[in-house]
């Protein structure tokens, strides 16, 4: 019987406080992120991931010693792998620690699939992670001399389903109170050099809060960014700004929105729960309320199959379900 191979592609996570700055290294090592001279990147890569183990191990120790984003990712693939069947070989490839995508392919090869999709678990395209995780798996790819088909899902981020999950999400958590909060929408942050140059990320974070907030006429609402890691100037308002600016403007009840993810880690483990919660409250606002992100409910899993089933040919239209 001839199968499909399905990849799970994310960024993945220190699974333990040995693995944080290895992890660190691997991601600081990619160019398409952090765009140090690559003569000099690998061994400012280390120091770099030396110095913010020290830093990050902290926010690791209040999340239980690792990151919870591997075993999110692998129930994701496991539900999915439900849903669609035997004719399927659903696996998962991590950019910067284990599973690695070579050991995604490894799985695809023994399982003898005639034909691949790639589907990211970053619902808006951006060189820096969907580029990044394509291009390393092509790499691996090339390497085993695979010629097996590929298709590529590059972006899902105006699909009814992606919306649907978001707004289910936030009103089932949010209960019957949810016209009264403002809602802060909160994405990844990468520098404006990027979006200068074209990259669709910034567009594509826009649109979905726009969608989303179609089914919430009676709230305000804000989009900011978080998780800026070098000195460049990256995209802007920052998070935590502009939760200060929303206690100065006298808001009492915050709801906060991780956008741009889709299983949680320190961004949203650390960052916004602990972090950023504590900035609100010290500032006046009363209720602050981080809605979780999308993991594996059902609404979220249906979109994966529907986008598997379309068979790579989903480029950010918006489909009639």
């Amino acid at each position: 019987m001839a199968k499909t191979g399905v990849v799970l592609m994310n960024m993945g996570g220190p699974d333990s406080l040995e693995a944080i700055q290895p992890f660190l290294y691997n991601l600081f090592s990619d160019h398409d992120i952090i765009r140090i001279p690559r003569l000099i990147q690998k061994p400012v890569a280390y120091l770099i991931s030396k110095i913010r183990a020290e830093k990050t191990k902290e926010y690791y120790i209040h999340m239980g010693g690792k990151s919870p984003q591997k075993e999110q990712t692998l129930k994701q693939a496991e539900e999915l792998q439900k849903v669609l069947g035997d004719d399927y070989v659903v696996t998962v490839a991590m950019r910067y620690w284990h599973p690695f995508t070579e050991e995604a392919v490894e799985t695809l090869i023994k399982n003898n699939v005639q034909q691949i999709i790639l589907l990211p678990l970053y619902p808006h395209y951006s060189k820096t992670t969907t580029g990044s995780s394509f291009k390393e798996f092509y790499r691996v790819y090339n390497k085993k001399g695979l010629k097996i088909p590929v298709k590529e899902i590059k972006s899902y981020h105006n699909h009814p389903l992606f919306i649907q999950a978001w707004v289910e999400k936030i009103k089932a958590q949010l209960g019957e109170e949810y016209r009264d909060y403002f809602l802060l929408f909160s994405a990844h942050s990468l520098p404006e050099k990027i979006i200068k140059e074209g990259d669709p990320y910034k567009s594509q974070i826009e649109e979905s809060v726009r969608l989303i907030m179609e089914h919430f006429p009676e709230n305000k609402y804000a989009l900011a960014y978080q998780s800026k890691v070098s000195p460049v100037k990256w995209l802007q308002p920052f998070t935590d700004e502009k939760i200060v600016e929303l206690a100065e403007k006298g808001i009492k009840k915050l709801a906060v929105i991780p956008i741009s993810f889709v299983s949680e880690h320190s961004e949203t483990l650390y960052e916004l729960d602990i972090a950023y919660k504590k900035l609100a409250n010290d500032k006046g606002i009363t209720y602050y309320k981080r809605i979780e992100t999308l993991k594996n409910s059902p609404v979220y899993i249906t979109l994966l199959k529907e986008l598997v089933s379309l068979g790579g040919n989903f480029e950010g239209r918006v489909l009639q379900t």
